[in-house]
């Protein structure tokens, strides 16, 4: 039996980045050896244990044969005679099939590799030197997976670039259809992975240079050569807007739920008719029906595609939220479910604020909606809603009228923290 370090730890390691994770992978071993050992069983679609101390996965060397298209349809063959060069050889990508033999971690996990004690039989170190992103072997188009995996890492480490041959086998891969054949959960987890990568805009640029984007999201795939109003957007081309959008969630140290509102809020500007362009009139409304589509495809978690529809339907309106006085900034607040959902909120008015700076020249501009509207918020939420509903109450109202009776004390209150409570 003989265990080697493998994948990430190793790749992060040798770029100098913070090692989280260890890979180990087990040469030789059968799954009753390991079973004896005090090792548990974990793995439901090939060998993996885990340390009856440490609790970190062990994967027997393994083999995959292509057995019919999409993500699951491999047979694996784990066995001691699978040799360490053929379980590297179906990894995705070199700089992810290095090996480092165990006697060379100390017992804390930590480890210097050196060349001379790596096994590297596909040059990942060469590639991580030159920045390439190159797939190991032809086996790579067997799994419509790693073009999705490929994209998250251009975004994760943006100085990459993908191998030539790389992009002509991905590409290769999307012509003949297996990119159709990818499951919705394993699409959703290397998107929102993706998505809070450094420079997320790398991965879509990726997927659209591969022909994988027109695909996956079609929606975002045709944003790009729509003009929008130079005035407004430096940069015109809407597909290029958003990617800025973005990065600038990146920079702004945003959550996944406001990436994805980000990547989600133009949509409609995709399906505007050409003789309104470059305006987009009503395309609030046309994103939200879009984004819908795209959540029930790759079944996006609620309470994201919740704050998708809010930053989707209300971005212009908080835009020009500025010019409104107490009664149409309450009204936002209420469509907005601020009241109900005041951090919901919060990363709404965030993500718009990446939206605002997500222009050319527009980067580092200040957003004063977002402070304002808080405030606004924080001086709505001083009425004392009880005290209103009794004294309404009181006074003979009931049902909708109670309601009416807090919504006008809420305006009172926003005006008088206004600087200019003209309304």
């Amino acid at each position: 039996m003989n265990i080697f370090l493998v994948g990430g730890a190793l790749r992060d390691r040798l770029l100098g980045r913070p090692v989280s994770d260890h890979d180990w992978l087990v040469v030789g071993a059968t799954p009753e050896a390991m079973v004896a050992r005090g090792y548990l069983p974990v793995g439901r679609d090939f060998p993996v244990f885990l340390h009856p101390q440490t609790r970190e996965e062990y994967a027997l060397a393994r083999t995959e044969r292509k057995s019919a298209p999409g993500y699951r349809g491999f047979v694996v063959h784990a066995a001691p005679d699978v040799t360490l060069e053929q379980d590297l050889a179906r990894r995705d990508l070199t700089i992810n099939a290095i090996a480092l033999p165990a006697e060379h971690v100390r017992a804390d996990g930590s480890f210097d590799p050196r060349p001379d004690t790596l096994a590297d039989p596909f040059h990942g170190q060469r590639d991580l030197r030159d920045k390439v992103l190159r797939h190991v072997t032809d086996a790579f188009r067997e799994d419509p997976v790693r073009i999705l995996r490929v994209a998250r890492f251009a975004a994760r480490f943006d100085d990459f670039t993908v191998a030539p041959e790389t992009m002509a086998l991905m590409r290769e891969m999307v012509a003949a259809g297996e990119v159709d054949a990818l499951v919705p959960e394993r699409v959703w987890q290397e998107l929102a992975r993706g998505l809070m990568e450094t420079r997320p805009s790398r991965m879509f640029e990726v997927l659209r240079d591969c022909g994988a984007l027109a695909v996956l999201l079609p929606e975002v795939d045709r944003l790009w050569g729509v003009p929008q109003p130079a005035q407004h957007h430096p940069e015109i081309d809407t597909g290029v807007h958003l990617m800025m959008v973005l990065d600038t969630s990146a920079r702004l140290g945003a959550t996944l739920p406001v990436r994805f509102a980000c990547l989600m809020h133009d949509l409609g500007k995709g399906t505007t008719p050409v003789d309104m362009l470059p305006r987009h009139i009503n395309h609030e409304l046309r994103s939200v029906d879009l984004l819908q589509a795209v959540c029930e495809r790759w079944r996006v978690p609620v309470e994201l595609r919740e704050l998708a529809e809010v930053v989707a339907r209300e971005h212009g309106n908080i835009h020009r939220s500025g010019d409104l006085g107490a009664t149409p900034l309450v009204r936002l607040l209420e469509r907005c479910d601020a009241f109900r959902k005041p951090a919901r909120f919060a990363e709404a008015l965030l993500a718009c604020e990446c939206d605002a700076r997500g222009r050319l020249g527009f980067e580092d501009k200040a957003y004063p909606q977002r402070p304002r509207l808080l405030a606004v918020l924080a001086a709505a939420q001083g009425v004392a809603t009880d005290v209103v509903a009794r004294e309404a109450q009181q006074a003979g109202a009931t049902g909708p009228r109670i309601g009416e009776a807090i919504h006008r004390a809420r305006i009172t209150a926003v005006a008088a923290s206004l600087p200019a409570a003209a309304d």
